[in-house]
């Protein structure tokens, strides 16, 4: 039986840091993923994954035993919002770029409405699309949203709820204007 994440993770308090290349393969790709999704930038989220393990190691003192996927996702929401503060990027000076895969459209038929929703998603603000990209593409319960953002479990769901009806709005003015 595999050791689950907060058992490597207290191996990992323990210096020993080998364990972490088992985190890094289990969450690399999600932990891309949220960032790219976040920044919309392949670059900047393949550095900010990056930084997120090596705060997983700096700080692994600071693990309390508790959800370590909610711990991980915690350290990357920290960063692209130092990211962002960086930069000073604000919603009407964010210019995204194509995220989509890299495959021609007659490859795939669905290319021109994944088109749509990333353009209408780089138009939600910085902290809705968060939200967004946390629960429905990262499948992170409301619960652990609510921990990594302080909140509570209705107000997550209520701004989750919200959000998608913004982005159903914006798709539907996208749609309007191919």
């Amino acid at each position: 039986m595999e050791p689950s994440d907060e058992q490597l993770m207290l191996a990992i308090q323990r210096d020993k840091l080998d364990k972490l290349n088992i985190l890094f393969d289990r969450y690399q790709h999600r932990v891309y993923s949220y960032c790219l999704k976040s920044t919309q930038n392949r670059e900047d989220s393949s550095d900010l994954t990056q930084s997120v393990f090596v705060r997983v190691m700096k700080y692994r003192k600071s693990y309390n035993g508790n959800r370590f996927e909610t711990w991980l996702f915690q350290i990357a929401r920290n960063l692209v919002k130092d990211h962002f503060r960086k930069l000073k990027i604000h919603n009407d000076q964010f210019n995204p770029v194509d995220i989509l895969p890299d495959y021609a459209e007659e490859e795939n038929p669905n290319y021109e409405n994944e088109q749509k929703l990333h353009l209408a998603l780089s138009r939600l603000s910085n902290d809705k699309r968060e939200l967004l990209v946390m629960s429905k593409f990262q499948g992170l319960k409301y619960e652990q949203i609510a921990q990594i953002r302080e909140s509570t479990v209705s107000a997550i769901k209520v701004q989750v709820h919200r959000t998608i009806k913004e982005l159903r709005t914006l798709y539907f003015e996208i749609d309007e204007e191919y």
